[in-house]
């Protein structure tokens, strides 16, 4: 092979042309809120947030009230406090003026009868009103005072309940008279075994906060809804009673004929059951202005 023979060259790629031009941009751009947002930093548990809520909204229930709400609820509870001690006040007027007043003897069986009605409905309507209207009227106290306040209303009624049931019980054997027969003394008789219940009941329960607070909050949290919607039928199993045993000495004691023709004392008898049914649509509806959301929320924080 000659050595000055040059050996022909490969064919090279032509080199691609490359433009130049600057880039166009972008026909749509990207919005910012369709970007993902930047990780955070601490990350916070959800029931930490929920609580946070929750604890928020409870502190600022009462801030969040307006004039219009105050105004009614200042006019709500007045006029509850007056209807449950005029209701007491009408009965003793009632008793002293046309029944002569009260005794306990022999001699005078109907004076001690009218131990039962005072009694009765200073028990069942007036203390027992109190008692529930506490948790509305004292909305700037203590929990645990509150409760002690409820156990105090409890226990005036308590011996009122009692001791008026025993005056009608012996005024009826004394004049030989059959017990638990009408549906009075059938509604009673429930109304008075609930309410006995129903301290036994909260005075364990306020006991035990008294003893160990921390170690039963959540077996006095589930016990707060079933004792506050017994309590409401308590009551209203009071009114009842009392609203019949009303209509039954009026019945007993003027006659149907006599009471037909509204004489003075059936007009005050008539007002003294006015003023229980009055009482008893004050409370209730401060209970339903109360809410689930305020039993809930005692519910959620039971000390």
């Amino acid at each position: 092979m000659d050595s000055n023979s040059v050996s022909p060259m490969p064919e090279l790629a032509p080199i691609a042309e490359f433009d130049k031009s600057p880039p166009s941009p972008p026909n749509e751009e990207v919005p910012m809120d369709d970007l993902p947002p930047p990780p955070a930093t601490i990350s916070q548990p959800e029931g930490n947030h929920i609580n946070k809520q929750r604890s928020r909204s409870y502190d600022s229930d009462d801030e969040e009230r307006g004039a219009c709400e105050w105004c009614e609820y200042a006019l709500v509870i007045t006029l509850a406090t007056i209807l449950l001690i005029g209701v007491s006040a009408l009965t003793v007027f009632w008793v002293v003026y046309y029944r002569e007043s009260y005794g306990w003897a022999d001699d005078i069986p109907e004076k001690q009868f009218n131990l039962h009605p005072t009694l009765m409905v200073a028990g069942f309507i007036t203390f027992s009103g109190f008692s529930v209207l506490l948790f509305r009227i004292c909305r700037c106290f203590r929990r645990i005072y509150v409760k002690l306040l409820h156990a105090i209303f409890h226990a005036l009624a308590f011996p009122c309940i009692v001791i008026g049931f025993l005056a009608v019980l012996d005024f009826h054997n004394k004049k030989g008279i059959n017990n638990f027969y009408s549906l009075h003394s059938w509604i009673g008789f429930v109304a008075m075994g609930l309410f006995g219940l129903q301290y036994a009941v909260g005075f364990f329960s306020f006991l035990l906060l008294l003893i160990c607070s921390k170690g039963t909050a959540s077996f006095r949290a589930s016990l707060v809804p079933i004792h506050a919607a017994f309590g409401v039928l308590t009551f209203i199993l009071g009114v009842c009673a009392c609203l019949t045993g009303l209509t039954e000495k009026a019945l007993f004691t003027l006659g149907s004929e006599t009471y037909s023709t509204l004489p003075p004392e059936g007009i005050v008898i008539n007002a003294i059951g006015i003023s229980v049914v009055a009482v008893a649509i004050l409370v209730l509806y401060t209970v339903r202005g109360t809410g689930g959301y305020r039993l809930r929320k005692v519910a959620q924080h039971p000390s």
